[in-house]
């Protein structure tokens, strides 16, 4: 065979048992079931950091947030950061970002607070080199592209959620026929909606036709990006990042009324007083979805009445993403090129949605936020599942592997390859997950300044910063309801576990010689 070709396929916050290869039974998705029952399909995964940009950056380096330096959505990824991307492309990959990318903080402003006092560097990085993703530079036409955007030689962006278009989705749309009024929208309440929940603004049916939607846009130029590399005669590396399910709840057209509310099954969690969880947890709790900060802020579920409803568009956002994904698979298997290409499917974080009374994401280390689902399909590899432990940051180093190419320096994930080969070999003990927010949004906001978790196959162990703790038996009790902090041999286990993830997870390669100077 020829070098593989690599589709990674990235949804945004998207449970782990939001998809039906992982047990759910109401919502529909027969093509990623179809997908999972071709791949390895990781039951135990879990993210690096549960905020989208740290993530994603990890997802695109192998670094830990505290390595890469994108510890929360207000800063950007270095613009001479090594990444994968610029891996397959110097081995003479085409390589392509469809969708939403989130390495730069364009769509996250709001998460900028102003520092006190003087920076601590000063930058020597090219003008404007992060105003890549803001929308603003997509409102009068498409802006031009830089010739390498952190490795891809070719972008194509949605950069929001919900049923506001913008970045190239935006100009895409428009060339389809669509309004402006109707896809460039503020995210509040007055946003047209041919359908609106009484209960919650976020909840609505967006007034465009569902081909205008941004999951109709990924499929769209990833489809077209695969069909130009081929046409080159060029291996590919496809990142295909959809910004749904994220909240704003929009599904558009037919999607939006697939699941009714009142069928939809709620977590028997939700009523839990969190008598013993952190601090800003139970502040989180109290905060009514309507009254939240901003589109963005974590709170608490609501009522049952606004949770039903939020999870039946959730549902409905995740099966046109199925659909989507069945399209860009079937263009792979009409191309003949299905059987020499890797194929990843996983998700950046996931969400409470309504686990433990917390809604949406950030800060808040359940289940429900830190485990994603995550699939592999590779060449000659034997389908099946597996129970051990898996993480985000290895994901990069997969790739490589499967496609013979090497890693750089500071690489800190594992291979998963053996896993792939046996389900049954562990490449990992634990993982370890950061969160962190700048000293000045800690002094500012109830936030622990940092949280670090540490997840053994049976064990779930939390500590910030303020000395608050959690620990959970995720065997014994996987909706993590009961609080075993008082088993010191449990506990004294885990924190020898932390120091082990926190020595070893300690970047020495920042700063490091450059033998050549990265292509940027």
């Amino acid at each position: 065979m020829s070098q593989p070709n690599v589709l990674f396929v990235i949804t945004d916050q998207h449970r782990a048992d939001h998809v039906g290869f992982m047990g759910n039974d109401v919502v529909a998705t027969p093509r990623l079931d179809k997908l999972a029952a071709q791949s390895m399909v990781f039951e135990n995964a879990w993210v690096t950091n549960p905020v989208c940009m740290p993530n994603r950056s990890t997802l695109m380096t192998g670094r830990m947030p505290s390595a890469h330096g994108v510890i929360f959505n207000d800063r950007s990824l270095d613009w001479s950061a090594n990444t994968i991307a610029r891996v397959f492309r110097q081995a003479g990959y085409r390589t392509g970002l469809l969708g939403k990318s989130h390495l730069q903080h364009g769509m996250s402003k709001n998460s900028v607070v102003p520092y006190r006092g003087a920076p601590v560097q000063g930058s020597a990085l090219p003008d404007r080199w992060d105003q890549i993703e803001d929308f603003e530079r997509y409102l009068e036409g498409t802006a031009d592209d830089p010739e390498d955007f952190y490795g891809f030689d070719h972008i194509r962006l949605a950069i929001d959620h919900g049923a506001r278009a913008t970045g190239h989705h935006l100009r895409w749309a428009l060339e389809k026929g669509g309004k402006l009024e109707d896809l460039f929208v503020e995210y509040d309440e007055g946003s047209p909606a041919l359908k609106r929940s009484e209960n919650w603004w976020q909840v609505y049916q967006p007034p465009y036709d569902a081909g205008l939607h941004s999951t109709s846009f990924v499929v769209d130029q990833t489809q077209a990006f695969i069909q130009a590399a081929e046409d080159e005669a060029k291996p590919w590396f496809a990142w295909v990042s959809f910004p749904d399910p994220h909240h704003p709840m929009t599904p558009p057209g037919e999607y939006f009324d697939r699941h009714k509310p009142a069928d939809m099954v709620l977590p028997e969690s939700r009523h839990d007083d969190l008598s013993q969880a952190p601090e800003h947890l139970r502040i989180y709790k109290d905060t009514h979805p309507t009254t939240q900060r901003n589109w963005v802020a974590p709170c608490g579920y609501g009522d049952d009445e606004i949770l039903a409803e939020a999870i039946a568009a959730t549902y409905g956002m995740i099966e046109m993403v199925d659909d989507g994904v069945g399209q860009i698979l079937d263009t792979l298997d009409n191309m003949g090129v299905r059987e020499n290409t890797v194929v990843v499917f996983t998700s950046d974080h996931g969400d409470m949605m309504g686990d433990h009374g917390l809604f949406l994401k950030g800060f808040m280390h359940y289940r429900g936020c830190l485990q994603v689902p995550m699939a592999i399909s590779a060449p000659g590899m034997t389908p099946g599942r597996t129970r051990r432990l898996a993480a985000s940051i290895d994901l990069p180093h997969t790739v490589l592997e499967l496609c013979d190419l090497q890693e750089f320096d500071g690489m800190q994930g594992k291979s998963l390859v053996p896993v792939l080969n046996d389900p049954d070999v562990s490449v990992r003990d634990y993982v370890l997950i950061e969160d962190d927010v700048s000293n000045t949004t800690a002094k500012l906001t109830p936030i622990p300044n940092k949280t670090r978790t540490v997840i053994t196959e049976e064990l779930r162990f939390t500590r910030n910063s303020k000395g608050e703790e959690q620990l959970f038996d995720l065997a014994d009790d996987p909706d993590e309801m009961r609080d075993i902090g008082s088993d010191a041999g449990r506990r004294t286990k885990m924190l020898e576990v932390m120091t082990e993830a926190l020595i070893s997870a300690d970047d020495v390669a920042r700063g490091a010689p450059a033998l050549e100077p990265v292509q940027i």
